[in-house]
């Protein structure tokens, strides 16, 4: 078993490996909800609407984490206001700012003549170069994803069933759609590092499909897609020593491939589950005498 080992003996390895875990915990939880949602779109045009504020940022000489954040923040933000004056529909906004910034990044980009490293760097990561500073980054990250995602729970749950009997137990579902957002933006720019903005979207997405086949409990789905992802990670990092594979790519390959044999068991076993129903009590305070029941995604 040394072959399993042995490659985590070495340092960079071992930051890699630490770094994926965190960056898979907070794609666990946020990837439960982006699936649940079906916000797939948004994560994906976001990783990309972070190329511009990269393409500046490498130029001038900033790291370049700090210019995606700026430039996902700057989506994310269009994205509302553009939603908010109701004159385009929601995947109409994402799609016309996800070109928009994506030529943006190309542009620039195609401008410098000395990016040609840098660019394969922020399209495919490079989880091998993880710092300390990295990972107390991430760290931070994780936390506020957690703390974030496990305060609004209720607002979130709410939201995603029906949206009228949010509003009647007062959780504010504009808000929590807003702070969702927010997640889906923190975990793109967290997962820059490691997979770079082409492959984020398959750490977002593949554990938490992986996981979607064998539970029912929100929480207990957003738990296994955190270990699905972690062990996505280690596999990747395991190919890429062995193989000599790119490491961010050869994660989100993992990861897919991870979801793929979830599906494929659960169909052969005849497993397969879904969200439960969640009642309005579970949702309201104790003392609400709503009797009714959020509508059921499955059985």
């Amino acid at each position: 078993m040394h072959w399993l080992t042995d490659p985590f003996t070495a340092d960079f390895i071992l930051r890699a490996l630490l770094g994926g875990a965190l960056v898979a915990i907070i794609c666990g939880v946020v990837g439960t909800w982006v699936v649940i949602r079906g916000m797939a779109f948004l994560g994906e045009a976001i990783g990309h609407g972070m190329l511009p504020g990269v393409a500046l940022a490498t130029i001038a000489g900033l790291p370049a984490v700090v210019g995606g954040a700026v430039s996902a923040i700057v989506m994310t933000a269009l994205i509302s206001a553009l939603q908010r004056r109701g004159r385009l529909s929601y995947d109409t906004s994402i799609g016309l700012l996800f070109v928009a910034m994506l030529s943006l990044g190309v542009i620039i980009v195609s401008h410098s003549r000395s990016f040609a490293t840098d660019a394969t760097a922020m399209l495919f990561g490079d989880i091998l170069a993880m710092t300390s500073g990295d990972l107390i980054g991430l760290l931070c990250a994780a936390i506020v994803t957690i703390i974030v995602a496990s305060a609004l729970h209720r607002s979130f749950v709410a939201a995603a069933f029906d949206t009228r009997i949010a509003v009647t137990l007062g959780l504010r579902p504009h808000l929590a759609q807003l702070a969702l957002v927010g997640l889906v933006t923190l975990a793109v720019i967290s997962s820059f590092q490691a997979v770079g903005s082409l492959l984020v979207v398959g750490l977002l997405l593949a554990p938490a499909v992986a996981a979607s086949p064998w539970t029912s409990r929100i929480p207990t789905r957003m738990v296994v897609a955190s270990a699905c992802g972690i062990l996505a990670v280690g596999l990747g990092l395991l190919c890429s020593w062995y193989a000599g594979t790119a490491a961010g790519a050869s994660v989100a390959a993992a990861a897919i491939a991870l979801a793929g044999f979830s599906h494929g068991t659960a169909t052969l076993l005849g497993v397969h589950r879904r969200v439960a129903a969640t009642t309005v009590q579970e949702l309201a305070p104790a003392r609400s005498p709503l009797p009714v029941s959020l509508p059921p995604t499955g059985k």
